[in-house]
């Protein structure tokens, strides 16, 4: 299954950063942590590039990721030049009220009511910014939704005088190479539902708990998960919750099955989960590189 998403407004989006990141300082990068690759939007990087600007990274929902893949994420981007990543929850204050610092540290040249800091929020839909934002100014200027791409327009906020912020809509990127990228985004609910299928998306998250949580599903919902596969862990969710299609002689509903694994990874009710570590994202790289077959002249 090869998820795409990149509605018409992404377009506009894309060219208005362009033009404003030229006048600003530092990009701060909100992620995933539960995939912070997955989650990062080549287009910011080529951007970025383009205008030689530092980037603080900040992991978001990092309350809900594994600490152990956080810690090897947050040491995989220390090595990259003009970059500083940080684990966060932008729902906590006093995580928020260390990223101007942070950002400070990239651009110590901007420091005052003469020269301000000027911060650009970037990041693909869904991923906390506006609530991030909402969080710096200490006020509601950003609308929070449980859907993708809530946020459509650029806006510019003057926190004070040595702190200015342009808040982006969230966007991705026109094709996703990677089709486990596209299930991973669209189970951390960064893509419109009308991309995908629950029932295969979840089905592909099942597989991935089978194998790198499976301690999680069983404290959750209470089966053993030794003989299953990844559909078998959908019936049997199906099963525990009562998911029965009406005036189907008990026929299971695998569909709302479907989303109550998704509901409970997206907020966390399953445990403390990374899609993606350092080493398994180079595992995949990897075996998608052995897959693709050379054309020929």
């Amino acid at each position: 299954m090869s998820i795409q998403w990149f509605p018409g407004h992404m377009t506009q989006a894309r060219k208005k950063a362009g033009e404003t990141l030229a006048m600003a300082d530092v990009v701060v990068e909100v992620l995933d942590a539960r995939l912070p690759m997955a989650s990062s939007n080549p287009m910011i990087h080529e951007l970025r590039a383009f205008r030689q600007r530092p980037c603080l990274k900040l992991l978001n929902k990092a309350d809900m990721a594994d600490p152990e893949a956080t810690k090897a994420w947050l040491d995989y981007f220390a090595k990259q030049p003009g970059v500083k990543a940080v684990a966060i929850s932008c729902k906590k204050a006093s995580d928020v009220a260390k990223i101007p610092g942070l950002a400070q540290k990239l651009a110590p040249h901007r420091n005052d009511a003469i020269k301000p800091l000027r911060l650009m929020i970037m990041g693909i839909p869904n991923v906390g910014k506006s609530t991030l934002m909402n969080a710096l100014v200490k006020k509601r200027v950003a609308a929070v939704g449980d859907q993708p791409a809530v946020t459509k327009t650029q806006q510019r906020i003057d926190i004070s005088s040595k702190l200015t912020i342009y808040d982006t809509p969230g966007m991705l990127w026109p094709k996703i190479a990677h089709p486990i990228d596209g299930l991973m985004l669209a189970a951390s609910h960064a893509v419109g539902v009308n991309a995908y299928i629950d029932e295969e998306v979840a089905t592909f998250l099942a597989g991935f708990l089978l194998e790198a949580y499976p301690g999680l599903l069983k404290a959750r919902y209470g089966f053993e998960t030794e003989s299953l596969d990844a559909v078998n862990v959908i019936e049997a969710i199906a099963k525990k919750r009562g998911c029965l299609l009406k005036g189907r002689g008990g026929e299971l509903d695998l569909e709302k099955a479907a989303v109550i694994l998704l509901i409970d990874y997206r907020t966390g009710a399953l445990g403390r989960i990374s899609m993606e570590t350092p080493e398994r994202r180079a595992a995949r790289a990897k075996l998608l590189a052995e897959t693709v077959v050379p054309q020929g002249d």
